[in-house]
C-alpha cells in the first residue's frame, strides 16, 4: 500500500497555498547558512536539480521576516521545516528573526518563529533539533534538551536530566568562557523507544521520549581506559562525545573529542552503540586516517553522517580537526574497511595552487543525498574570503559537478533535503503464529520509506481487537504478541502506527493463534462445528458430558456439556 505524501500532508492538518505563483522547493537541496556573523542574520539557498542557485528564500518567501544569529541546524519534520539559531538576532541586522523558527517545508512560507527556548527568559542558545513524534519535538541548547509543541507551538519544558551542569551564569555568546561553551547538548538521533543525545560533558544521554526524561548515560570511559599515561606530574583528561549518527543497519555511532572543554582536538576513535541493549565497541581510526572533526565551543552539527543506501560512515578532517578541513573519509561497517575519498590537499598540489587559491570543505557543511547516495559539499578558500562553490559527488568521492555562488560569507551549516517521499506500508498478511507465546513477530521491511531509514521509522501499537484475550507492543522495533486468555478467538488484529519523518502511515495487521491441532482454515460462513480437546473433529454436537471446543466462523469457544 502506497500513500502520497500529499495525502499524509493534508492529513496531518498542514495547509499547502492553492495561489498559482506560490514557489515550491521540492526538486533540488536547501543549503543553511549561518552567515555572515556581526552584518547580517542567517540565510537559506536553495540549488534545484537543474544546478540553479536560489538565494535567501526564506527572506523571498516572507518579506519583511529573517532568521535568527548563527541559524546552525534545520530538520523537515512532517511537512515543516524546522530551523533553530543560537541568538533571535545578529548585532549587525536590522531585523529580529527567532532562536525557534517554523516553516513550510514546500514553500517556505514562515508559520511560526519565537525570540526565546526558554520560557522564563534565561539565556539559552540554539543548536538542534529533532522530530520525537508527530506532536513533540526536541530542541538541544547551551542548557538541556527542551520540549516543543508543534501542534501549539508552545515549548513545554526541558527533558529532565539534560540541564547544563554549569548553569547559566549569563556571559554574553562572545565570551568563550562562559556557560554557553561548555556542558552543552547537540546532535540527537532517535531509535525506537530512545532517544540518544550527545551532551559535551556528560557523554551519550538516553532519553525516553514518553516521559522526557534520562534514564541511561553512557560515558566516555571506555575512551579514558585506552590512553596512556601522561608524562609525570600531568593528569590524564577525560575524554569527550563529538556527535551521535544512526547507520543504515541499526547502530549508533559516536565520534569522540579529546576532552570536553570544546577545543575541536579529537582521539582517533570511534564507538558503535546497540541501541537496544546500550552495548558498546571501540572501533580505533587508523593512524593515517584523521578522526571525525567536531566543534563545540562554536557549536555546529559537523560533518559526521551516514548513507541512507548503503551501510557506511562519513565524515570529513584534518591535521587541526575543524577548521582545516580538507579530507573526507568513508567507513564502510559491514568490512570495517576506512578510505579516503577527497583529498583537497592532493587536488591543490596537482593544479599548482597556493594557500589563497585551493579550496577547503566548511567545518560542518557535508551531508549525503537520502536517494541519490551522492555527496553534497560546501568549499571555501580561507575565512577572509566570500568566494564559494557546490560541489556533488558519487558515494566514492568521484566529482559529478561543481556550481559557483554569488560572492558572500555564506558560512554554511549543512544541506537539508526534501522530504519528498511518503512512508509504504507492505501488509505481510496473516501472521500464523506457533507455540504457547508470547510471539515475537519481525517488523522489517513492512515499514518503509524511500528517502529514509528503515532504522529511523518509529512504530507504536495503538489498538488490538481482543485486550482480554492478548496484548501486543512494540519492543526493539518488532511487535511483541502475549496472550491472555485465548479460549475466545482464534485471530485478532493489531493496529499499528508508523511514524517516517513525521509522516504517518497505518496497518491493520492480523494474526493466527494455534489452537491444540485444531485446523484454523475455517471460513466466516462455515456452519458450527464441534472438536474434542486433541483436536478431533466431532460429526455432531457432543451428547457426551465433558469440555469441547466449538468453532463457527473465526470464532473459537470452550464450552462445557454436563
Amino acid at each position: 500500500m502506497r500513500t502520497s505524501i500529499l495525502t499524509l500532508i493534508a492529513a496531518a492538518g498542514i495547509v499547502i497555498p492553492a495561489a498559482a505563483d506560490t514557489k515550491e522547493y521540492t526538486d533540488g537541496v536547501f543549503m543553511v547558512n549561518e552567515d555572515w556573523y556581526g552584518h547580517q542574520n542567517s540565510t537559506v539557498n536553495w540549488i534545484s536539480d537543474d544546478w540553479e542557485w536560489d538565494y535567501r528564500v526564506f527572506q523571498q518567501a516572507n518579506p519583511g521576516k529573517e532568521l535568527g544569529c548563527t541559524n546552525q541546524y534545520g530538520q523537515i519534520y512532517g511537512g515543516k521545516f524546522y530551523l533553530i539559531a543560537k541568538q533571535e538576532k545578529d548585532p549587525g541586522a536590522a531585523t529580529k528573526g527567532g532562536r525557534i523558527t517554523v516553516a513550510d517545508a514546500r514553500t517556505m512560507e514562515c508559520l511560526f518563529q519565537s525570540d526565546l527556548i526558554d520560557p522564563s527568559g534565561t539565556q539559552c542558545d540554539g543548536r538542534g533539533c529533532l522530530g520525537v513524534d508527530e506532536h513533540k519535538l526536541y530542541i538541544s541548547t547551551s542548557n538541556g534538551v527542551w520540549i516543543f509543541d508543534t501542534d501549539n507551538y508552545k515549548v513545554t519544558g526541558m527533558v529532565k536530566g539534560t540541564a547544563n551542569p554549569n548553569g547559566t551564569d549569563g556571559k554574553p555568546n562572545t565570551d568563550p568562557t562562559g556557560s554557553l561553551y561548555h556542558g552543552q547538548c547537540g546532535s540527537m538521533v532517535r531509535v525506537n523507544d530512545r532517544v540518544f543525545v550527545a551532551h559535551q560533558s556528560e557523554g551519550l544521554l538516553v532519553v525516553d521520549p514518553y516521559t522526557d526524561t534520562v534514564t541511561d548515560t553512557i560515558g566516555m570511559q571506555p575512551i579514558y581506559d585506552l590512553l596512556p599515561e601522561p608524562e609525570s606530574g600531568k593528569k590524564k583528561k577525560m575524554p569527550g562525545i563529538g556527535s551521535v549518527v544512526l547507520a543504515k543497519e541499526g547502530s549508533l555511532w559516536v565520534s569522540v573529542a579529546r576532552d570536553i572543554q570544546g577545543t575541536g582536538a579529537t582521539l582517533p576513535y570511534l564507538m558503535r552503540i546497540d541501541p537496544a541493549t546500550l552495548e558498546y565497541k571501540v572501533i580505533d581510526v587508523p593512524q593515517e586516517f584523521y578522526p571525525p572533526a567536531n566543534s563545540w565551543y562554536a557549536w555546529t552539527p559537523d560533518g559526521f553522517s551516514a548513507s541512507v543506501r548503503e551501510n557506511v560512515l562519513y565524515w570529513n578532517g584534518g591535521p587541526n580537526s575543524w577548521f582545516s578541513n580538507s579530507k573526507v573519509f568513508k567507513y564502510d561497517i559491514d568490512s570495517g574497511e576506512f578510505s579516503l575519498i577527497i583529498d583537497l590537499d592532493k587536488e591543490a598540489e596537482e593544479q599548482g595552487l597556493d594557500n589563497r587559491t585551493s579550496w577547503h570543505l566548511y567545518g560542518c557543511s557535508m551531508r549525503p543525498h537520502p536517494v541519490t547516495d551522492r555527496l553534497y559539499l560546501s568549499l571555501f578558500h580561507y575565512f577572509q574570503d566570500p568566494t564559494y562553490k557546490l560541489r556533488v559527488t558519487d558515494c566514492d568521492g568521484v566529482t559529478l559537478k561543481e556550481v559557483d555562488m554569488i560572492t558572500n560569507y555564506w558560512f554554511p551549516s549543512l544541506p537539508v533535503f526534501p522530504d519528498n517521499c511518503a512512508p509504504e506500508v507492505h501488509d505481510p498478511g496473516v501472521v500464523a503464529l506457533e507455540g504457547s507465546g508470547p510471539w515475537t513477530i519481525p517488523m522489517t521491511g513492512v515499514f518503509t520509506d524511500d528517502d529514509s531509514m528503515e532504522a529511523a521509522i518509529v512504530k507504536t501499537v495503538t489498538a488490538v481487537s481482543d485486550p482480554d484475550e492478548f496484548n501486543a507492543k512494540i519492543f526493539n522495533g518488532d511487535l511483541v504478541v502475549t496472550p491472555v486468555d485465548l479460549s475466545g478467538i482464534s485471530t485478532g488484529t493489531i493496529d499499528i502506527k508508523a511514524n517516517s519523518n513525521g509522516l504517518i502511515v497505518d496497518l491493520t495487521l492480523t494474526v493466527q493463534f494455534p489452537l491444540s491441532g485444531i485446523d484454523g482454515s475455517v471460513s466466516e460462513d462455515s456452519k458450527e462445528q464441534y472438536y474434542s480437546l486433541d483436536g478431533t473433529i466431532l460429526p455432531e454436537r457432543p451428547g457426551k458430558a465433558g469440555v469441547y471446543v466449538l468453532r463457527k466462523g473465526s470464532r473459537t469457544h470452550k464450552i462445557f456439556i454436563k
